[in-house]
């Protein structure tokens, strides 16, 4: 089987394995030639808490018109971090184009977590990723971020599957295709809940919760999912294989003691 390109549009820290750093070892370690936009350089993890974000919508703006003379295309694009609308705008359009071409997009709204926004994150970055959310073949927001999207009220805890499935179908009033909700606590339990557009079904995974916090495990979450859906691989076992990689990788290194800079994937790359 050929694999298959794919362009990453995310952030790029340069202390921490989260968004490109975290990513881009994983998909390459599955086979995958992958290639890299910058959305921002990031000097660290924002969990240190003080941290310089460095915005590169002019060098976007620069960078599509050159791809497009040179006629470089991709299988699917992931994005991640958007740091304005105004990037959105960009990126979103030319999601668009490859989109028509038959490049599949992968969105994942990062923005907040456990009810919050992320530092630095602004009412403005939501229209962002509403725009992007518009043109996705699969989105996966966290639970935090899909009330976000979609205006509406989040509960930590006592969330039912019906509740879930309805947030899901808000989502996609939006515009994605196919969509995951991961960390939502469904009837109490931890849980993925999604929607195949493929076979028009619903499903939820339910996992064991390890009380330890790395930044990252979303960016490692998306690369396995992707990883095995360009594989060809059905959405709920793409899942669940990315649930289970996320768990072994947090389980091998809950005792780290600096957690704010990510996983130190290399090592462990031979367990996905």
């Amino acid at each position: 089987m050929r694999k298959k390109q794919i362009l990453l549009i995310n952030d790029i820290a340069g202390y921490g394995k989260v968004a490109t750093a975290a990513m881009l070892p994983i998909l390459s370690y599955l086979g995958h030639p992958v290639y890299n936009l910058p959305t921002a350089l990031v000097s660290n993890t924002l969990d240190y808490g003080k941290f310089r974000i460095l915005e590169t919508t002019d060098y976007i703006k620069e960078v599509f018109p050159i791809w497009k003379e040179l006629g470089f295309q991709y299988d699917s694009i992931a994005t991640g971090f958007i740091a304005s609308e105004r990037q959105a705008k960009l990126i979103s359009a030319y999601c668009r184009e490859q989109a028509a071409t038959g490049t599949m997009i992968f969105v994942d709204p990062i923005m907040g977590d456990e009810g919050k926004l992320y530092n630095g994150v602004t009412p403005a970055t939501i229209n962002s990723m509403r725009e992007m959310i518009s043109v996705a073949d699969l989105c996966f927001p966290n639970h935090t971020e899909a009330c976000y999207l979609t205006d509406s009220e989040y509960n930590a805890k006592d969330v039912t599957k019906e509740e879930g499935f309805e947030l899901i179908k808000k989502l996609r009033q939006i515009g994605t295709k196919s969509v995951l909700i991961t960390s939502i606590h469904i009837d109490g339990q931890p849980s993925v809940i999604g929607y195949n557009h493929r076979n028009d079904k619903y499903f939820s995974l339910p996992y064991n919760e390890i009380p330890v916090h790395f930044p990252g495990t979303g960016d490692i979450f998306s690369a396995i999912l992707i990883g095995h859906l360009l594989d060809e691989e059905p959405l709920i076992d793409s899942t669940q294989k990315a649930i289970d990689g996320v768990y072994k990788l947090i389980e091998l290194n809950k005792e780290n003691e600096d957690k704010n800079r990510g996983i130190p994937l290399e090592q462990y790359l031979d367990i996905l």
